[in-house]
């Protein structure tokens, strides 16, 4: 028996491949198939079963073009609506991977189609359960992301996820191991742990969710309080995972194609085109092409431009550093970001060396922010998460999260005001000022140090005051 994990920091989350005497399952893969088919390869088995955990909203799922290369059939669990062919388990049914066995469990409450798989090995025993975004390591899935209906609310969703926890999942035994879709920084829990596995036991100690001793109405009203609006591609990503996609090789060759200066230039001309830099905050706010927008590869690159492109059908070329223009077309299908026309060759250096125009962002650092700060009243946006901003922030300064800045409209920020622009590393506030630039905002400056660094500058720091967000 071989079980790996094959975790994405980028989208903080956790494919599997299981193997068993020539065969393999792999459950709830990410968009591009090499992984798994070269794992296949490289132990001689022949992947026979793609398992669904359930329709995925934070990422597009590779399961249609896994299943085309490898012949392997797609499983979900029951009341997964799909516009492709695949097979419908039953609740209990159970699956043979070599001297292994899976069983369905249907785990309503993240989603109506949520199931959790739980794995026997060789003698039979309980060995695994891979519970999709049933069950994280600290927390559980939310149930704000299948509310097909007016009747169907999120309070009732997260009756049924007290039910299947308490039924399905919480009378395993405690070595069990369990196996997340997801970990921290994932935006489809509230409270995910840094680690991306544990046990049954360890879980029933440890996660607020699993108290014993917990009734369904507290459990409802704690799972359901503080839940941020989910990111806006989620429900297009979900759609995707149902009615099926064009094929991860098809979006690379057109993507991933090196573009003259003359062809890139005559491309970013056109209205429909999204120009994005996606090199090194630091690199960016030094020089960059009039109207791109800045979301670096060096961070949670996939979520944020779920985040902030709201068009999932934008066309887009980029700008990217030297040897990273294939992970760029890459990261950006994880997403369903598919309409990307290429880069321009060379990078931003071409640009610079055919002398064409360049902008940049107005940049300062913590010390030189204090002494203005400390001058006279200053135009403060933070454009953190309201959790950071609510445990401390600088005294005075309006919250205005990053995932919320393509509402930002001249009625929350006045373009004739000079707006210093802070976050807790300067890679939002790098790209929140890009994409207000874009639209013609040219009075922002950018505090490109640490939160840390701001705050110990004897600035005055307070609890919450007033939001742009309601």
């Amino acid at each position: 028996m071989h079980i790996e994990q094959i975790y994405t920091n980028c989208l903080a989350q956790g494919a599997y491949f299981i193997e068993s005497d020539g065969e393999a399952a792999v459950i709830d893969p990410l968009r591009e198939t090499e992984p798994y088919i070269r794992r296949a390869k490289e132990k001689g088995v022949k992947i026979k079963y793609i398992f669904e955990t359930h329709f995925h909203a934070d990422f597009v799922s590779g399961h249609l073009d896994l299943a085309k290369k490898t012949g392997a059939q797609i499983i979900y669990g029951p009341e997964a609506k799909t516009e492709f062919e695949k097979y419908d388990a039953k609740d209990g049914e159970e699956f043979k991977i070599g001297k292994l066995t899976l069983k369905v469990l249907h785990t309503p409450g993240h989603t109506i189609e949520c199931s959790t798989f739980l794995l026997f090995d060789e003698e039979g025993k309980e060995h695994a359960i891979f519970t999709g975004d049933t069950l994280f390591i600290g927390d559980v899935g939310r149930p704000d992301l299948s509310q097909n209906g007016s009747d169907l609310t999120q309070e009732i969703l997260a009756g049924w996820l007290f039910d299947s926890l308490r039924h399905k999942i919480m009378p395993l035994p405690d070595d069990v191991l369990v196996y997340p879709a997801h970990g921290a920084g994932s935006a489809c829990g509230k409270n995910m742990s840094l680690e991306t596995w544990s046990t049954l036991g360890d879980q029933k100690k440890t996660n607020y969710a699993l108290r014993a001793d917990m009734s369904k109405e507290e459990f409802v009203q704690e799972v359901t309080e503080g839940l941020a609006p989910p990111p806006q591609y989620f429900a297009k990503n979900a759609q995707l995972n149902k009615g099926g996609y064009q094929s991860i090789d098809t979006v690379m060759d057109t993507g991933n194609k090196a573009l003259q200066l003359a062809e890139f230039m005559s491309i970013i001309e056109q209205e429909d085109i999204l120009l994005l830099d996606v090199r090194a905050k630091d690199v960016f706010v030094k020089g960059f092409i009039p109207g791109s927008i800045f979301i670096g590869l060096d961070g949670s690159f996939a979520p944020w431009v779920g985040a902030l492109i709201e068009d999932i059908t934008q066309k887009i070329v980029f700008i990217a550093p030297e040897g990273r223009e294939e992970e760029t077309v890459r990261r950006l299908a994880r997403v369903g970001y598919d309409n990307t026309l290429g880069y321009l060759e060379g990078g931003y250096s071409t640009w610079v060396n055919a002398y064409q125009d360049i902008d940049h962002i107005p940049t300062i650092q913590a010390s030189e922010f204090t002494e203005k700060y400390k001058e006279g009243a200053l135009s403060v946006i933070d454009v953190r998460k309201p959790s950071e901003y609510e445990t401390k922030h600088i005294e005075g300064s309006i919250l205005y999260p990053l995932d919320f800045i393509n509402m930002a409209t001249s009625v929350f920020i006045d373009p004739a005001v000079p707006h210093f622009v802070h976050c807790r590393s300067g890679y939002r506030s790098t790209a929140a000022i890009s994409i207000l630039k874009r639209r013609g905002y040219d009075k922002l400056i950018n505090v490109q140090d640490s939160f840390d660094k701001i705050a110990n500058n004897n600035l005055p720091l307070e609890g919450s005051c007033p939001s742009l967000i309601a």
